[in-house]
């Protein structure tokens, strides 16, 4: 689960959204009040910033943070304006508690969490002065540390050198982030840390040097535990392997930091850490919860020593023995499989009940809390939500895919979150559920289709899931489940191998009535990665969007292109450049919407940045903006396109002689895949070869590709998937599916062994009959846009069984059908994730005039791909519709 989804559910009760960014919220006063004579205000995302006219700041300096809670933010903010203003002081605040509660909530980010006023002094000695002064003008206000910072005092004041002025430069990994100059003036990533950092070639003023000392003098040598392992971060604290120095036992030590990690309730990770200790030593007779051996202090941080549970969370077991991820699974091991869940299910709701006997309610209950212990035993962990049954209230930390809705209290919290825990041990998808309670009905026959468990058995959860015969359907306090009830009910009835016209409107009416024109940071809902690299872009933006109705044959729709066309010809600073996340994309999209002129010009903006230091990569980086010169060169003639193509593919070449890193893709390592690993590449030199004719470029094209290839591995049932170390890829994006699209383009030129072994591993990767999401780049439409490249009949009849499942995702919105988007917890109408996505490989596979994937076909000037040399199918040749 990628925690960072959760803070974007709160805005949007079907999208995901930024409060920044959201229509109306609760606002501090400071924020309603005028603005002073001879200030100006401007609003920044999240922040409402206060400058005085006609004042100027360096680009970068130190800055200074003021943290505070719900219950002071007010007071607070309103000492920091009136020290500021008459001094002349610019400053930028959180607009309402809401932001603040999400910025200072358990998984927010740790390096942004707890600031909630920002103050820009001029130079150091405004600095010192100004720390000096603020300290003793908010002494005694409580507020979170600031990981990133240094703190100044005891109090709420924190400082950091940081940027001011918004300037971007590239990561070592190729992503486009917040810079600051270095002592030779060259942009360098301004470094945000969880943890305070200063730039080597910038001094530490003297007088903050004591609170350096103070803040260094803080460790664990005084208590008799030592860490040895860490299990997780969150913003509320962390979670580690320990061990008692008194008896040598492992222990886990929960760590808790005050007035953070807060929940929708407003309360603190030292809060819960109390209950919970509460909670285990009230259960502390069932030895299937952890036992408490200690409390204990290191400076405000809380600590709990709890006994280790030796085992594995449910998820990853899961993940391990799901039967459906194998599509050479036999009746024998769906039964196994489920003979195995039901007993573990059993174990639960034994524990359950003996919690529920001892007056509490559990709150919490997921794939993720439950452990399986070596001889399959069952415990449950993380109880800091417990609480007792009489006045029992919904908990403020709740797993979407399990949290009951707001009618539920007491026990049925946990009896609608073992219902949920029915269905998902076998088919995982009950984060649906909670955008659509009526979805459980088709997830369960789903299961029964799946696996030789009892429908009745089945049914009990449905209806506890969805409240059958309780006096509800009016929603809890915010009316949310009669709203998602009214837009996004569950959608069984839908059939991708039907009726190819229905299915296109259906898809298409959802995406337009998500559309969202007044808006100027984005057209239509997608991934959270709007918010990050923007709305224009083709893979979140409303160029992917437009581009797939577009070539579907869904239709144009002039409104909406004009809306991206004035903003892509007039970016805003920072906007990125590459294809899939770029300016170069968007340029792509309107050229093949016949807006030439449009195209250019943004081109035109494209190529007066820099593209030097970008990575590789298809996704953002060189091969894909050489790929979209060299398609655009040939489209419109423009030779001078055709030369930035050829100089931008030579510094391609030189990227291959490169390739460091173990044999794992992602995080710290090169990336493998067709959007972020050397497959883009592969495909830009094919590509090219085919324009140029160069036999050299095909060997360089099979560098690229036995560079990553040595990042996959065959699963056991012989599918080719990329190596994350501590998980495999099979998707289009980033998994084996993607390298084999581009080795069937590269074996169209040339035979090679290994490749077809490599190419027949992608081919079992599209076999499983489970995907866990819908979406194009991560998900079961990229699986079908990939089986729709292949022309052997028994590719045909998977691709006709995907696309039966694919209505297992399906979700109705706005009297059609849409999709949900990364991690399920919301809908996405995006190409890369949502609904946009699934319309694209849609088309791929139906359309009567098939779509391809940019890239997939030919670049314009060049001849047809030769005949397969592996089946009896051509892919489509125009891919340019």
């Amino acid at each position: 689960m990628d925690e960072r989804y959760d803070n974007y559910c709160a805005a949007d009760r079907l999208f995901y959204d930024s409060l920044g960014s959201a229509v109306a919220q609760p606002a501090f006063a400071a924020a309603e009040r005028d603005v002073p004579a001879g200030w100006r205000r401007e609003s920044l995302d999240d922040w409402l910033i206060h400058a005085p006219e006609g004042g100027s700041l360096p680009q970068q300096g130190w800055k200074i943070h003021v943290s505070a809670t719900l219950d002071n933010a007010e007071r607070v903010l309103d000492a920091v304006w009136d020290y500021c203003v008459p001094r002349g002081l610019s400053f930028k605040f959180l607009r309402g508690p809401r932001t603040l509660l999400l910025r200072n909530s358990k998984y927010a980010s740790r390096s942004a969490s707890g600031k909630f006023v920002t103050i820009y002094p001029h130079d150091t000695a405004e600095l010192e002065l100004a720390c000096k002064e603020l300290d003793a003008l908010l002494a005694g206000e409580a507020g979170p540390y600031i990981l990133s910072d240094l703190r100044y005092g005891a109090g709420p004041v924190h400082v950091r050198y940081g940027g001011f002025a918004r300037r971007y430069c590239l990561s070592p990994d190729g992503q486009v982030v917040p810079a600051i100059a270095d002592a030779s003036g060259t942009l360098v990533p301004d470094r945000r840390d969880p943890v305070f950092h200063l730039p080597g070639w910038v001094p530490l003023p003297d007088f903050l040097a004591p609170h350096l000392a103070a803040r260094n003098a803080t460790s664990t040598t005084e208590v008799p535990y030592k860490i040895e392992k860490v299990i997780h971060f969150s913003n509320g604290g962390g979670l580690y392997v320990g061990r008692d120095l008194r008896t040598d036992a492992k222990v886990v030590l929960k760590e808790a930091r005050p007035h953070a990690g807060l929940d929708a309730d407003g309360v603190d990770a030292v809060a819960r850490l109390a209950r919970e200790a509460a909670a285990l030593r009230r259960l502390a007779d069932l030895p299937q919860v952890p036992v408490v051996h200690d409390e204990f202090a290191i400076g405000d941080h809380r600590f709990l020593a709890l006994e280790f549970v030796e085992g594995r969370s449910l998820n990853k077991v899961v993940v391990e023995k799901y039967p459906l991820i194998d599509a050479d699974a036999t009746a024998a091991d769906r039964a196994e499989y489920a003979r195995w869940a039901r007993d573990v299910l059993a174990q639960v709701e034994a524990i359950v009940a003996a919690i529920h006997e001892r007056g509490l309610v559990y709150g919490d209950l997921h794939l993720f809390n439950i452990m399986v212990r070596p001889d399959d035993r069952v415990a449950l962990v993380d109880f800091e939500v417990a609480a007792p049954i009489e006045g029992h209230r919904r908990p403020g930390l709740r797993n979407q895919g399990f949290a009951a809705p707001n009618d539920r209290t007491g026990p049925a919290v946990d009896r609608y979150a073992l219902a949920c825990l029915r269905l998902a041990l076998f088919l995982p998808l009950t984060q649906l559920v909670r955008l659509a309670p009526d979805k459980a009905a088709h997830l369960a026959d789903v299961v029964a289709e799946s696996f030789p468990v009892p429908r009745a058995w089945l049914a009990e959860a449905v209806a506890e899931i969805t409240g059958a015969g309780r006096r509800e359907d009016v929603g809890g306090d915010d009316g949310d489940t009669v709203t998602r009830r009214a837009q996004a009910g569950g959608d069984d009835a839908f059939d991708a191998t039907g009726d190819w016209p229905g299915t296109r409107r259906r898809i298409t009416t959802a995406i337009l009535a998500s559309a969202t024109p007044h808006r100027d940071d984005r057209l239509f809902p997608g991934d959270i990665e709007q918010f990050r690299s923007g709305g224009l872009n083709l893979a979140h933006g409303a160029a992917g969007v437009l581009h797939a109705l577009a070539v579907s044959g869904a239709g144009r729709f002039p409104e909406h292109e004009q809306w991206l066309v004035r903003r892509a010809t007039a970016p805003a600073s920072g906007t990125r450049i590459g294809f899939y996340d770029g300016l170069h994309g968007v340029a792509y999209a309107l050229e093949h919407l016949g807006r030439r002129a449009d195209a250019l010009d943004v081109l035109d903006v494209c190529l007066r940045q820099p593209w030097a230091e970008l990575d590789l990569s298809l996704a953002n980086g060189l091969s894909g903006i050489a790929l979209n010169l060299a398609e655009l060169a040939g489209r419109t003639g423009e030779t001078a396109l055709r030369d930035a193509a050829d100089e931008i593919t030579a510094a391609v070449l030189d990227w291959l002689g490169d390739d460091p890193g173990p044999d794992i893709s992602g995080g710290r390592h090169p990336y493998a895949g067709l959007l972020r690993g050397r497959t883009g590449a592969a495909l830009l030199l094919v590509r090219m070869h085919e324009l140029t004719g160069d036999p050299a470029l095909l060997e360089h094209a099979a560098t690229a590709l036995r560079q990553d290839l040595r990042r996959c591995v065959l699963r056991p049932n012989g599918a080719l998937e990329v190596n994350e170390g501590w998980r495999t890829m099979p998707y289009l994006g980033q998994g084996g599916v993607g390298i084999g699209l581009v080795l069937d383009q590269y074996l169209r030129h040339r035979a090679d062994e290994r490749f077809a072994e490599a190419s027949a591993g992608a081919r079992r990767a599209a076999r499983s009959p489970f995907y866990a999401q819908s979406g194009l780049f991560a998900g079961r439409a990229g699986i079908i846009a990939y089986l729709a490249t292949l022309g052997d009949a028994d590719s045909r009849r998977e691709l006709d069984t995907q696309l039966r499942r694919l209505g297992w995702h399906a979700l109705p919105y706005g009297g059609g059908t849409a999709f949900p988007g990364e991690q399920l917890l919301r809908l996405s109408m995006d190409l890369g994730t949502g609904a946009a996505g699934v319309l694209l490989a849609l088309a791929c596979a139906r359309h009567d005039e098939p779509a391809t994937l940019p890239f997939l076909a030919p670049l314009a000037g060049a001849p047809e791909l030769p005949r397969s040399r592996g089946g009896d199918h051509d892919p489509p040749t125009d891919g340019r519709r």
